[in-house]
């Protein structure tokens, strides 16, 4: 079984490349992703490099940046190639098949409460902020 979750927070923004055949669109970014430690230990993190595929990719690139909290599913994918020295390089990535948007809205203007001032709580939709595709929601949700 090869299966990967992941949470975590863009470390950059998406960058989207094509391929050249198919003109597939072609996503990466890398998350970092907290360790847990032991109290009075340093903190320590992750950096995985995620890759998406298609219509998807598309969507990272449109509504992904930098500080962004996004949820990953896929699987672990290794590699290598040989660098301009004449040495291997080996690789591992993480292949999305799914792709959640944990965040929206602007990092830059956090509030002193800690929230997102992009924030789009059920009951004051903001069209600005709904993806193309989706509907915002009007009702009160008692959670």
């Amino acid at each position: 079984m090869n299966s990967v979750v992941l949470i975590g927070r863009l470390t950059r923004d998406p960058e989207v490349r094509y391929t050249s055949q198919s003109q597939m669109a072609v996503c990466s970014f890398t998350i970092a992703i907290d360790r847990p430690s032991r109290q009075g230990e340093e903190r320590k993190a992750d950096f995985p490099r995620i890759t998406v595929f298609g219509k998807q990719a598309e969507n990272c690139e449109k509504f992904l940046k930098k500080g962004r909290m996004v949820g990953i599913q896929g699987r672990i994918q290794t590699g290598s190639y040989t660098n301009k020295d004449g040495v291997t390089v080996y690789t591992t990535d993480v292949i999305a098949d799914r792709v959640e948007f944990l965040e929206w809205g602007d990092r830059e203007n956090r509030r002193d409460n800690g929230f997102d001032s992009g924030y789009q709580s059920q009951s004051e939709p903001k069209d600005d902020f709904t993806p193309e595709g989706f509907t915002a929601i009007e009702e009160d949700i008692p959670f």
